[in-house]
This record gives structure tokens, C-alpha cells and sequence, in this order.
């Protein structure tokens, strides 16, 4: 998928993107460290943190061929002391959440769905990352995106129509783009897809 200079970068386009970024920069069997301890997690994209991940994926994605101009970490014009995950100048600012609802050995990552449900800002959620948006100052499309692993008895799209439930109880979502993506190399997190929602605006309550 390249995009030429110029191009208006759809969300769909975007959600693939980040997709085929992911199976690709897995297939480098790339090693996370285990920060407290010094030690390593199994190979693979899985373990790796939401902020590496996206930049493993972005630039595998430009090594393939296939770059996307985009900045990473942008300050909000109108938030103090807060970064953009992703921006397409004149086109697009979103908001990306990692939704990894297992752990490296497979046992249950406590407190996770925090990260996508909660209604309090100091969670920095997917769902406040709505209203952050649309207060950002940013003149470009809002959006939020989620990332996540699937397992069987951990389904991925639960936790997805959780969030689009309180999130459209608020805002104006567009309708959900996905793209799935397969990972070979580490046991637990092989599979999942990303998601995305364009957020319009406020509902009138």
C-alpha cells in the first residue's frame, strides 16, 4: 500500500496500513525487553509496547516500499503537555489504543480494559481520547483507532463493541473500518485486527 505525495489517506487506508505494518514487523521475530527486570519477553511484535509497536509497524511498512507521511507524538494545540499518536498533516489526527488482553505467558493483563473504557481523563482511555480530540485545536479529521490480540476465550471485537457502545452514546462515530493482520512468531499474540472510528462531534444530549 504507498502512498504518493499528495494522497488523501482514507481511515480505512490507514487502518490496513497499520495492519499489514504489524504482520510485517513481526516477521523480524523482534525481542521486547521485560523493563523492571532486564530480562526478555518471546519474540515477536505481541509484547512490545503500543508506542514501539506503532513505530516497528510504520517503519516497516516505509522499508517495504510502501511509506506513509505521517509525524508521530504531535503536541495538541489547545491540551497542555499532550501528544497526538499519529498525525497526517491536513488530513488526520488520531488517537491510537493497544488492547492486549493477555500477557506474555497467557495469563489475564489486569486493569486493561481501563485503557479503552474508562470515562475518567486521568486514564487517558480511548473513550476520553474522543473528547480530547475534539477539543484538540487540530484542523485535521479526528479519529480514534484500536489495536488488539484475539484469543479464544478473550475475544477482541467484545471489548471493541464495549467501547463503541459509550463511545456512540456521546459522540458521532462513523461506522468501524477493520483490517485483521497474523502473526507467526509468538505463541500467544499471533492474531488480531485494527479498528477505527471517525469521531464527528457531540451528540446533542
Amino acid at each position: 500500500m504507498s502512498f504518493p505525495t499528495g494522497t488523501q489517506v482514507t481511515l480505512t487506508a490507514f487502518v490496513q496500513h497499520l495492519a499489514e505494518g504489524i504482520a510485517l514487523a513481526d516477521r523480524k521475530r523482534p525481542v521486547a525487553p521485560v523493563s523492571r527486570t532486564g530480562n526478555q519477553y518471546q519474540a515477536g511484535i505481541g509484547p512490545h509496547s503500543e508506542s514501539l509497536t506503532l513505530d516497528l509497524a510504520f517503519a516497516a511498512m516505509e522499508e517495504a516500499g510502501a511509506p506513509l507521511a505521517l509525524e508521530r507524538e504531535v503536541s495538541y494545540p489547545n491540551v497542555k503537555r499532550a501528544n497526538c499518536d499519529v498525525v497526517i498533516a491536513g488530513q488526520w489526527a488520531i488517537e491510537v489504543k493497544l488492547l492486549r488482553l493477555l500477557g506474555d505467558n497467557a495469563k489475564q493483563n489486569p486493569n486493561i480494559l481501563m485503557h479503552i473504557l474508562s470515562p475518567y481523563p486521568q486514564d487517558r482511555s480511548a473513550l476520553t481520547d474522543c473528547d480530547k480530540l475534539l477539543r484538540s485545536g487540530f484542523n485535521e479529521r479526528k479519529a480514534v483507532v484500536i489495536f488488539g490480540y484475539d484469543y479464544p476465550d478473550w475475544p477482541l471485537m467484545d471489548a471493541v463493541a464495549a467501547f463503541e457502545t459509550l463511545a456512540s452514546a456521546k459522540y458521532e462515530l462513523t461506522p468501524k473500518v477493520l483490517a485483521e493482520f497474523r502473526c507467526a512468531a509468538h505463541p500467544v499474540h499471533n492474531h488480531g485486527a485494527v479498528v477505527g472510528w471517525e469521531v464527528k462531534g457531540y451528540r446533542n444530549l
